[in-house]
């Protein structure tokens, strides 16, 4: 799942940090990879939509697949397809195991998961495309508590500036629940779903 590129290049062609390592050399560095890249400019519609489903998809980690079906899901519901895609994609268990605080990129958080580290309502999920229902529990299992990486979770190490509305977070514990569906100005993914849309019915 992980692009073989770094995650600073990567950030730097997609125009956006990835991982908070990546913020210095984004900064640094604002425009993309290459010898060209300060010249570089976007020319087609279709480029412009592309770059913009890129954004979306490494926000969240996730395959062209993956990406692809939550959109038939989102364009099925009775909701704006966009919102209903970005909704789809927050309320995976690796993106709210990031948004809780419990890791501190969306790598480590999928890693989380699949190591079977986190439970919902209980129970270990490995899968970290788990969908997250309202009034669902999300903890790290009790066994993997004292593990390095959740003690400095756990003392608020990536603790986001406010913690996202749609979420009841007891850091110290390593315990969330999620208390409603998320919408869609209160997730924080840089991206204008609506461009998606168009790449995708195109």
């Amino acid at each position: 799942m992980n692009h073989p590129r770094p995650k600073a290049k990567l950030s730097r062609a997609l125009g956006i940090p990835l991982t908070p390592k990546s913020v210095k050399y984004f900064e640094q560095r604002p425009y993309p990879p290459g010898d060209h890249g300060r010249a570089r400019k976007s020319t087609s519609d279709y480029k412009v939509r592309l770059l913009e489903k890129q954004r979306l998809r490494y926000q969240y980690n996730i395959s062209e697949t993956q990406l692809a079906l939550a959109f038939d899901r989102a364009h099925r519901s009775s909701a704006k397809t966009g919102e209903a895609l970005v909704v789809e994609l927050e309320t995976r268990l690796d993106a709210l195991v990031l948004r809780a605080g419990f890791a501190r990129t969306i790598y480590q958080a999928r890693q989380a998961v699949t190591h079977r580290h986190i439970t919902v309502n209980g129970l270990r999920v490995d899968k970290p495309s788990f969908r997250v229902k309202p009034e669902d529990v999300i903890a790290v299992a009790p066994r993997s508590r004292n593990m390095v990486p959740f003690q400095v979770a756990a003392a608020g190490a990536h603790e986001l500036a406010s913690t996202p509305p749609y979420l009841e977070v007891l850091l110290p514990q390593l315990h969330a629940r999620l208390v409603r569906l998320p919408a869609r100005e209160e997730i924080p993914v840089i991206c204008n779903e609506q461009l998606v849309v168009e790449f995708y019915s195109r």
